[in-house]
């Protein structure tokens, strides 16, 4: 996926925590504490050693990788330029995906696959300037874009145009357009909390037509409606 040399390669790694985490304060801190860039590092090492063949030493390298960082990375996958893995426990990137450059993964994602069958791309591609919220899973031969982000424990399993935010289980685009601060995770609106909204207040729209003649209730349940559809087209991909 790029030109640069290994070594080349594994200096931009070891600069990333300071570009991409506050939290970063001297280089000491990394060798004790990101072990998501150690992970990147070794991956780097045994990628070089599976493409030219020794594909058992590869695999010893990120075995005992994973059991040091808690991260699973098979070393045939693709990773780009600057990726940052942010705490990074947990997180699994399977045999056949493919990352671009400047992408920000946080802890407990898993890149998986939804296929046993072998040869074939079963793993997902996430272009580059993606962030992928903690406990998300992203499953399958699909493509999240370039500049996405992906909410917290969302479970996508279809394709992300560029620009796009998807959240939810299964993950929906909800808004689409490129936002200046890609962790802004805060933005993400809820659409499950503002389905229960419309049900409570549907719930009581019913109550009244039952218990009582309320002259308002058809103005409420034109406005239900127009609420309900809102929603629909939010989660519309």
């Amino acid at each position: 996926m790029s030109t640069i040399s290994l070594w080349g390669q594994i200096k931009e790694d070891f600069f990333v925590p300071a570009n991409n985490d506050p939290a970063f304060s001297s280089k000491v801190e990394l060798f004790f504490n990101y072990p998501g860039v150690w992970a990147i590092i070794n991956y780097r090492i045994a990628h070089k050693f599976y493409k030219k063949g020794w594909k058992r030493l590869a695999r010893a390298i990120m075995g005992i990788t994973q059991i040091i960082t808690n991260i699973d990375i098979h070393p045939a996958c693709e990773i780009g330029r600057r990726v940052f893995l942010d705490h990074a426990f947990g997180v699994v990137i399977g045999e056949t995906a493919i990352i671009g450059n400047d992408v920000l993964i946080y802890q407990c994602v898993t890149l998986g696959g939804v296929s046993l069958e072998k040869g074939k791309k079963r793993h997902p591609t996430v272009e580059s300037g993606t962030v992928i919220g903690s406990g998300a899973k992203v499953l399958g031969d699909i493509v999240v874009g370039k500049n996405c982000r992906i909410g917290s424990n969302s479970v996508v399993v279809k394709s992300v145009p560029d620009d796009s935010t998807a959240v939810g289980i299964p993950a929906r685009v909800i808004m689409k357009g490129r936002d200046k601060n890609p962790m802004s995770h805060n933005k993400i609106p809820d659409i499950n909390k503002e389905l229960f909204v419309y049900i409570f207040k549907r719930m009581k729209v019913l109550e009244e037509i039952i218990t009582k003649d309320n002259p308002n209730v058809t103005i409420q349940d034109d406005e239900l409606d127009m609420i309900y559809d809102s929603y629909l087209k939010s989660v519309k991909e």
